[in-house]
């Protein structure tokens, strides 16, 4: 079999992996909802974890929801997915997946620290 038979095939395989392991646009929703939760309880500062915790679980989850189905796109490529924050008609990629992983980009706190303190003025 000739080298360029054998790197077409291999990258013909890679393809098809990269297609199989794909992480889904709900896997990736669930990692940017967890990363959101930290970056909301980094804001809040409370020296009382468990007042942190319940303002979370009456607050702090619809917030996040509302952040994760408002803002947030997530655009699959099927190789792999992209995902986006549309904030004031700014679009900046904050995470990916790929190959069964998902990755957050730092943006992500960036956007979500405007955001509240967008929420603080008001």
């Amino acid at each position: 079999m000739s080298k360029t038979r054998l790197f077409a095939l291999l990258g013909v395989a890679i393809m098809l992996i990269a297609i199989l392991t794909n992480p889904s646009k709900d896997k990736i929703n669930d990692e940017l909802r967890d990363r959101a939760k930290e970056i909301l309880k980094k804001q809040l500062q409370y020296e009382h974890q468990d007042a942190v915790e319940f303002g979370m679980m009456l607050f702090g989850d619809r917030v996040v929801e509302e952040f994760v189905n408002t803002y947030v796109q997530t655009k699959n490529y099927y190789l792999f997915s992209l995902c986006e924050v549309n904030w004031n008609g700014e679009k900046v990629t904050v995470g990916g997946g790929a190959f069964g992983k998902v990755w957050i980009s730092p943006k992500l706190d960036e956007k979500a620290n405007e955001l509240i303190d967008v929420l603080k003025k008001q």
